[in-house]
C-alpha cells in the first residue's frame, strides 16, 4: 500500500475535509483529493461519503482511520528515535484516570514522572468513564476492575480492598436496626451492608443518610459522625491509627484492582513503557498499605 496515499487519507479524515487539510499543512487540495481517489480505487472501498458541503468517513473509513492513525504514529516516532540517537522518552502522553486515584496520588506522581522525564509532556485527565482510547487520542488509560476488552492488553499494578469504617462517637445498634449511613451515588435502593468479621459473614442493614458523588466526601462526612461509610482500606488507613475512625468489618466482594491499559495492536512507544516503570517504582508491592503510606507521606 502507498504509504504517502495514507498519510494524506488520515489527514483528510483528522481534519475532516480536504480543504481543511490542505490550508491546515499546506498541501494542495486537489493532491489530497487525487490521492484518496487512488487510494479508494486501489482498496476497492468508499471512504468518505461526499456530500455538498460534508464529508463524513464511511465505516469502512473510520476502521481503515483508526488502524493508519496508530501505524503512522508508529513510524513517526521510530524515525524520531533513530534521528535522535536512541528512543529516550519524548513528546506528548495522555492518560486517562479514576477520580479517587488522581484525587489522591495522580498529583505527586505526574510530578515525579515530569521531573524524571523532561522531554515528556505529561496530560492527565480525570473520569471514571470507559473511554475509547483510539478514537480519544489517550495512550494509556488506568481503570478499576475494568471489563475485558480484546483489543485492549495490560496488568494490575495495585489491589486495595472496602472496608466499614465509622466515627468512634457513633453507636452501632446491638438489636441490628438500621445504622446511618453515608453512601456514594444514590442510596435509594441499598438496603444493607454485607460484610465479613471473626464471626463469618453477616449483613449491616443501613439508612443512607447522606448520598455524596466522591469517596473523598464520603470519607470525610464519616469523619464528621454522620453515618458509617464503605470506604477502600487505602482511604482510611491513616484515620483508622489516628483512632479518628473504627473498623467495623470487611466489605464482601471482590478486591479493587487498579489495572494500566493500552492498545495491544500498538508496540509501546517509550514514553508508555516509561510511565508504567514509573507506577512499579512507586508501588513495587502494589498493596493498599502502599497506597496508603503514598498518600500519606
Amino acid at each position: 500500500m502507498d504509504l504517502l496515499a495514507l498519510s494524506d487519507f488520515n489527514l483528510v479524515a483528522q481534519h475532516g475535509g480536504f480543504g481543511r487539510a490542505a490550508r491546515a499543512t499546506g498541501r494542495p487540495k486537489a493532491t489530497l483529493s487525487r490521492r484518496v481517489g487512488e487510494l479508494e480505487g486501489r482498496l476497492g472501498l468508499r471512504l468518505f461519503e461526499r456530500g455538498a458541503r460534508v464529508l463524513r468517513l464511511t465505516q469502512e473509513g473510520r476502521a481503515l482511520h483508526e488502524r493508519a492513525g496508530v501505524l503512522l504514529t508508529e513510524l513517526e516516532e521510530a524515525a524520531a528515535a533513530i534521528a535522535s540517537g536512541g528512543d529516550r522518552p519524548r513528546g506528548r502522553l495522555r492518560v486517562s484516570a479514576p477520580l479517587l486515584f488522581s484525587q489522591t496520588a495522580m498529583g505527586k506522581l505526574a510530578a515525579g514522572f515530569a521531573l524524571r522525564f523532561p522531554e515528556v509532556r505529561l496530560e492527565v485527565t480525570t473520569e471514571d468513564r470507559a473511554v475509547d482510547m483510539v478514537e480519544e487520542g489517550y495512550d494509556l488509560v488506568i481503570r478499576v476492575n475494568p471489563d475485558p476488552d480484546e483489543s485492549l492488553v495490560g496488568r494490575v499494578f495495585l489491589r486495595d480492598r472496602l472496608v466499614v469504617v465509622a466515627s468512634p462517637a457513633l453507636v452501632r445498634p446491638a438489636d441490628g436496626s438500621p445504622v446511618p449511613a453515608v453512601v456514594r451515588g444514590s442510596g435509594d435502593r441499598i438496603a444493607a451492608w454485607e460484610v465479613t468479621t471473626r464471626n463469618g459473614t453477616s449483613r449491616i442493614a443501613i439508612d443512607a443518610v447522606l448520598a455524596l458523588s466522591s469517596l473523598v466526601m464520603v470519607r470525610d462526612a464519616v469523619r464528621a459522625g454522620v453515618g458509617a461509610g464503605r470506604l477502600p482500606l487505602s482511604l482510611v488507613s491513616h484515620d483508622l491509627l489516628a483512632g479518628r475512625l473504627v473498623h467495623w468489618a470487611d466489605a464482601e466482594g471482590p478486591d479493587i484492582a487498579l489495572w494500566t491499559l493500552y492498545p495491544s495492536r500498538r508496540l509501546l512507544s517509550a514514553r508508555v513503557s516509561a510511565f508504567l516503570e514509573h507506577l512499579k517504582d512507586a508501588f513495587p508491592k502494589g498493596t493498599p498499605d502502599e497506597l496508603a503510606a503514598y498518600i500519606g507521606e
